[in-house]
């Protein structure tokens, strides 16, 4: 038992906890440094600055027009859109860490197992059936309607996969990842219904949800998914040790004390959580969940207890870098965010999968 917690503990720690502590303190001036200029880009000329000097006028008189504006600009567009990219980034990223420790395999992300899929048709079901089928959802919970649905989604179809892939008390992770693939499908094929039905107003709607955007931002938006992303957020840390242990093989992980049934029930309620509040209000964003957790895992190595806050901040990074660019790119319209991470992270995502075949020695 000791030599196994001792491996445990080396194969964690290695020799890059130092490296793993200051990479985290690194980001996190990285992010303060993100939130910052994505305040002050945009097609707009409004003046983080001036709005925070607004803070300490003495007399609201001496506010002109142009600061006003600022003031609604930063307060009520970028600010919220700001928090919103930070936490959607994180849930993203740290999701993703936390599947690929479940399976053990840094391909894995809540796209692939069909998590993200069943979110998506919860959100889809809640735009186009909303006004006819759905709508007493819509009357009793208002704007929190649509992360609901699509955290229900994402609950049903963790549900239905743990139930598909768990026999006698013990959980395959293979059975798991083939059940996903075909849970996946299916909401495709019941998304591809609800779309056909789906009138012009709707399928605009649909179309640039799935792309992935922050445009539609708000307070609101904030109250309705944070809850959700920040309960998971704050969950992942008590996996780190667990998954930490499930490197070495379920048999080695019950041998360590560690409780694995438990262990992959609450890691895939935190991912189904996270997910689903996400996708309900950015829509479909790709690849920051393959992406975050392998990059952080050739620097800082695989142990858990620094790679999830890793994750979650650099997540947090680079869709405010990514929403940033979508924005001003072709400003002042605006592409999607789906498109950028796509662009992005599709050949780095070729990349693993050459460098795991070997086809790369890089």
């Amino acid at each position: 038992m000791g030599r196994r917690q001792t491996s445990t503990r080396h194969l964690a720690d290695g020799d890059r906890s130092h490296l793993a502590r200051a990479v985290i303190v690194i980001l996190c001036g990285c992010l303060l440094a993100s939130m910052a200029f994505s305040l002050t880009a945009g097609a707009s000329d409004a003046s983080a600055l001036s709005v925070l000097s607004s803070l300490f006028s003495a007399s609201q008189d001496s506010l002109d027009a142009v600061s006003l504006r600022d003031r609604i600009i930063v307060y009520d567009i970028r600010l919220p859109r700001v928090i919103l990219g930070a936490l959607i980034g994180a849930s993203l990223a740290v999701s993703g860490a936390v599947m690929q420790g479940l399976f053990r395999n840094p391909l894995a992300d809540p796209g692939i197992v069909g998590v993200s899929a069943g979110a998506g048709l919860g959100a889809v079901s809640m735009i186009v059936l909303g006004g006819t089928a759905l709508a007493p959802m819509i009357a009793f919970f208002g704007s929190y309607a649509l992360p609901l649905a699509a955290f229900a989604g994402a609950l049903s179809f963790t549900a239905i996969l743990y139930r598909v892939a768990t026999r006698r008390g013990q959980t395959s992770i293979a059975t798991m990842l083939l059940a996903g693939i075909a849970l996946g499908a299916m909401a495709g094929a019941y998304m591809g219904i609800l779309v056909y039905v789906a009138d012009d107003r709707q399928l605009r709607d649909l179309t640039f949800w799935g792309l992935g955007s922050l445009a539609g931002a708000s307070w609101i938006k904030i109250a309705a998914a944070g809850p959700f992303i920040i309960a998971s957020l704050l969950a992942s840390p008590f996996l780190a040790q667990g998954l930490n242990g499930l490197a070495l093989g379920e048999a080695s992980a019950g041998h360590l004390g560690i409780p694995v049934q438990r262990l992959k029930y609450i890691a895939i309620v935190t991912v189904a959580a996270a997910t689903g509040a996400s996708v309900a209000v950015s829509g479909g964003i790709g690849f920051v969940g393959i992406v975050v957790p392998h990059l952080l895992r050739i620097v800082i190595g695989p142990d858990h207890r620094y790679l999830l806050p890793a994750a979650a901040l650099l997540g947090a990074c680079m869709l405010l870098l990514a929403d940033t660019v979508s924005r001003t790119i072709v400003a002042p319209s605006e592409l999607p965010i789906g498109i950028v991470t796509a662009a992005v992270g599709a050949p780095f995502f070729l990349w693993i999968l050459l460098r795991r075949r070997g086809i790369l020695d890089l």
